[in-house]
């Protein structure tokens, strides 16, 4: 099983924006997007079908000192991010995912998450 180590995610808030009555993900988001493809990419990972299970490590950003940041994103904000960012990279569809764990884990330089993304057998079909 691949652990993708990704980089601090951006905020749900900078995900998406407005134009007029029209709502469209950020260049930020894209370009995160971008960067979450790479990594998998080259950690050699392709799309899963079926039901799949996410487990989700969010690294906090440390400080100067190597204390860790009292400024940091929700886990609950980092997992749609995340999730939507896996798309078309882990899975096909984020719908796909039955099964999510996420934790706050010790504090890195830089932050960052690591993800691991698992087929599971649905036993409801």
């Amino acid at each position: 099983m691949t652990v993708l180590r990704l980089p601090y995610p951006i905020s749900s808030n900078r995900y998406w924006r407005h134009s007029g009555a029209i709502t469209h993900v950020s260049s930020e988001a894209k370009a995160y997007k971008r960067v979450v493809a790479l990594v998998a990419k080259y950690a050699g990972l392709e799309p899963l079908f079926g039901v799949v299970a996410v487990d989700i490590t969010f690294h906090p950003k440390t400080t100067k000192s190597g204390a860790t940041s009292k400024q940091r994103l929700d886990l609950d904000n980092v997992l749609k991010v995340t999730l939507d960012a896996l798309q078309g990279v882990a899975y096909h569809n984020d719908s796909q995912v039955n099964y999510l764990t996420a934790e706050v884990g010790p504090a890195i330089d830089g932050g960052g998450l690591s993800v691991q993304v698992r087929s599971v057998m649905d036993s409801f079909n």
